[in-house]
């Protein structure tokens, strides 16, 4: 877990990632061998003398161990990340509010444009048609570049909270309960009577009395 270090795009997927990753490189592996023993001659040396060189040294179940640990519940759980996702929903608020207003202040436009065909000139009303479009797509255009802004000042706050205090954490927990492996408890499958498997509640607690906040950046046209 202390070695998994990957971009967040979402974030804390990283930890849940790595066994599709590890099982992903092994079967491509396994592909890129056999496409190349296919292709190579036999060179006439035995499989004993093949792996001559390998030790015959290998994890034991009394130096493995193990924990398990449940990252959608510390994304849920964790005061941090509870406050993040509100400071993400107020802006969005805002977002739509004015979406709202803006939409409601072109539908009124366009009303009174249909109205006038009658009255004003043929040029008059093609300018007002054309002024009607422009601002159409100036609202899509600050739409689409606020809601990218709130996304992306929410994934900055995010890998901030990760690297600076999620991170320390889960490895501290590693270094302390001196673990070799670390799992995401959404691919694993475990028995019911496993005492200590499971650090996930450790690891909220902890991550809650290091950070009970992050601010996000100011997104761009709030």
């Amino acid at each position: 877990m202390a070695n998994t270090k990957e971009q967040p795009k979402t974030n804390y997927a990283k930890y849940g990632i790595i066994a599709v990753v590890v099982i992903a490189v092994a079967l491509a592996g396994v592909y890129m061998l056999r496409r190349t023993m296919s292709n190579t001659s036999d060179s006439g040396v035995s499989t004993e003398t093949a792996i001559s060189e390998v030790t015959p040294d290998a994890v034991n179940g009394a130096d493995l161990r193990m924990a398990v640990v449940r990252m959608d519940a510390i994304q849920s759980d964790a005061r941090a990340l509870q406050d993040l996702r509100k400071q993400k929903e107020k802006y969005e608020n805002q977002l739509r509010d004015d979406l709202n207003k803006q939409q409601k202040a072109l539908e009124k436009e366009k009303t009174e444009i249909e109205k006038s065909q009658d009255v004003l000139s043929r040029d008059a009303l093609q300018r007002r048609v054309m002024d009607y479009q422009a601002r159409v797509t100036k609202l899509q255009r600050d739409v689409t570049e606020r809601a990218q802004s709130i996304e992306e000042s929410f994934q900055r706050a995010l890998a901030q909270i990760q690297e600076k205090h999620l991170d320390p954490v889960v490895e501290g927990i590693i270094a302390k309960k001196n673990l070799s492996l670390v799992i995401d408890g959404r691919f694993a499958r475990t028995g019911a009577n496993i005492a200590n498997l499971d650090i996930t509640d450790e690891g909220v607690n902890a991550l809650n009395k290091k950070v009970s906040s992050v601010k996000m950046d100011k997104p761009k046209g709030f």
